[in-house]
């Protein structure tokens, strides 16, 4: 578990590398690319959402199964084609009226460095880029990526919640 003695409001997370192992699996017959996912970082959404977290994903690319994870847990923030996701994670920021002290942002690559340093939270993946594990303050968890990491994190989140939450989906 992580230790994370902050408070939290947003979880926003890149897909690709953290919600994904990275792998691209593509078709000998169709256009169609599949990716994997944990269904223990499934489970993770789930909780985070049943305990009052908003959970934003973050995406510097754009795919159909960001769309589907999304229409599963009805998430409303999602932003696929990011190249600037500081100014993504600003804006969500803003929307909810919550600083960015109150954001975890969980992230593995250069492109999400700005987001990272940003946040109040920055949590990255033990396969993550250097440059990325080198960002002043960063938490990285145990679980890796597309294997419960993001999953880690709710339940580190969940574990410093008073008693008027749940970590059940029931």
């Amino acid at each position: 578990m992580l230790n994370i003695n902050k408070k939290i409001k947003i979880i926003a997370t890149d897909f690709d590398g953290i919600l994904t192992d990275g792998s691209v699996y593509y078709s000998s017959v169709s256009d169609e690319e599949m990716k994997k996912i944990s269904y223990k970082d499934i489970m993770g959404i789930s909780l985070a959402v049943k305990n009052g977290y908003k959970v934003a994903i973050i995406s510097g690319e754009k795919s159909r199964i960001i769309d589907r994870i999304a229409a599963k847990f009805n998430l409303t923030d999602v932003h696929q084609g990011i190249k600037d996701k500081l100014a993504v994670l600003t804006s969500i920021s803003k929307k909810y009226d919550t600083p960015l002290s109150e954001i975890c942002y969980i992230g593995d690559d250069i492109n999400d460095i700005s987001a990272l340093e940003k946040a109040g939270i920055a949590i990255t993946v033990p396969g993550a880029n250097y440059k990325v594990k080198a960002i002043n303050g960063i938490l990285i968890t145990n679980e890796h990526s597309g294997n419960g990491a993001f999953r880690e994190v709710v339940d580190s989140l969940l574990a410093d919640k008073t008693e008027n939450h749940t970590n059940s989906i029931s």
